[in-house]
């Protein structure tokens, strides 16, 4: 399996598709790892090279002790990116890897073309709800959290259709490294975006779900009239919608990129 070390990190990474074609790198949510895009790599794979990555502390990606950042993330990113020789992708990421993609957009401009930002703001949640989470995690691990947020990610008809998809995705979460989520749950409680927007100029696609209690469709809808002349598709789906509603979720990311 491939890897890249760095000073700090061994960093999980899969390649997709044609060494030819345009690079798109897929970055994931809070508690879970590159399967999370399983549905789109057949479709996405066919046009583009596919990077997939476990980000700090999720999947087969280390975890380093200590509160992340975004910023962090994001630099976790380039190093991959510098590393394979890589200048310039797509960058399509959901909820905690949206605001990644927000950071490289506003801050690595000349690194990426077009963006993806799925089921994620400039500011999710509060610092108490994320701390009441963070204790929780850190006394009782993952498990304590893993049931409740599956609820909030899926709405209750898809989990009473999809209970083999619902619990995988549970596994996800209960696997992942204790020291990586509550790490990551600091970087998504710190990072506040709204007022760097502005400096996003990559022709950029923001994807909601409509029932999406964590990154609702009002925020959404403000983050891209917030980037100048952003589009928007709202899917019938709760938080992870390249999943509940991966077929749409798929077309349109798809129909995005490939057209100018």
């Amino acid at each position: 399996m491939p890897f890249i070390e760095t000073k700090d990190l061994r960093m999980h990474y899969q390649w997709d598709g044609s060494p030819g074609a345009p690079i798109l790198v897929l970055s994931n949510s809070l508690g879970t790892n590159l399967t999370l895009w399983d549905l789109q790599v057949p479709v996405f794979s066919k046009h583009f090279h596919v990077l997939r990555y476990d980000s700090r502390g999720h999947g087969q990606t280390s975890a380093t002790p200590g509160e992340y950042s975004v910023e962090l993330l994001a630099r976790d990113v380039l190093d991959l990116l510098d590393t394979l020789e890589v200048q310039r992708v797509h960058f399509c990421g959901l909820s905690v890897g949206g605001m990644t993609g927000m950071w490289l957009a506003a801050n690595a401009a000349e690194r990426l073309d077009k963006l993806v930002l799925c089921n994620t703001s400039p500011k999710i949640g509060t610092a108490e709800s994320w701390n009441a989470r963070i204790q929780a995690v850190r006394e009782d691990g993952t498990e304590s959290v893993a049931q409740i947020v599956v609820e909030r990610w899926f709405t209750p008809d898809f989990r009473t259709k999809n209970p083999d998809i619902v619990e995988k995705t549970k596994s996800m979460i209960e696997s992942t490294s204790r020291e990586g989520y509550l790490g990551t749950c600091a970087a998504v409680r710190d990072f506040d975006f709204w007022a760097s927007l502005k400096n996003i100029t990559a022709p950029a696609l923001v994807i909601a779900g409509t029932h999406d209690v964590a990154a609702t469709p009002a925020e959404a809808q403000k983050l891209a009239r917030e980037i100048k002349d952003a589009r928007y598709v709202e899917l019938a789906a709760a938080h992870i919608s390249n999943i509940e509603d991966a077929g749409r979720f798929t077309d349109a990311v798809s129909t995005f990129l490939s057209n100018p």
